[in-house]
């Protein structure tokens, strides 16, 4: 098992009622030569969450950070007029948390960053800093 010590969250950039899953995330990463789908764990509207990538393996998901980190997405993260915007709903949420603080449990987590700390985007349209404080993770 390879060492994970932190966790990149990013959004899909896609709109409310846009529909996205596990497999159109994958066809699209694969159309880039991508060996599978870049995230480990994917969280749908619903709140449930979908395991892409087994963690066991190096994500594609934030350049030069994908050999000890776990990639998670939440399905959102633009508004209407696709604009980046925190559409995160109170399932995904809650759901993410519990995420985390289970990762955080499993492996050797030491930082929680946001895709944006790493690369010029908004992804994932929401300050990580501020809800790594807010939430005690």
């Amino acid at each position: 098992m390879r060492t994970i010590t932190e966790i990149i969250i990013h959004c899909t950039a896609t709109r409310p009622g846009q529909p996205c899953t596990i497999e159109t995330i994958r066809r699209y990463h694969r159309s880039l030569g991508w060996s599978d789908i870049g995230y480990h764990y994917v969280i749908y509207p619903d709140g449930s969450i979908h395991t892409g990538r087994l963690v066991e393996l190096p994500g594609a998901h934030t350049t030069g950070r994908n050999a000890h980190s776990v990639g998670i997405a939440y399905v959102g993260g633009l508004d209407s007029s696709g604009h980046p915007a925190d559409t995160r709903t109170p399932n995904q949420r809650a759901a993410l948390l519990q995420l985390v603080r289970d990762l955080m449990e499993e492996f050797p987590i030491t930082s929680i960053h946001g895709h944006n700390e790493y690369a010029n985007k908004a992804c994932p349209c929401f300050d990580v800093r501020q809800w790594r404080k807010e939430n005690g993770v």
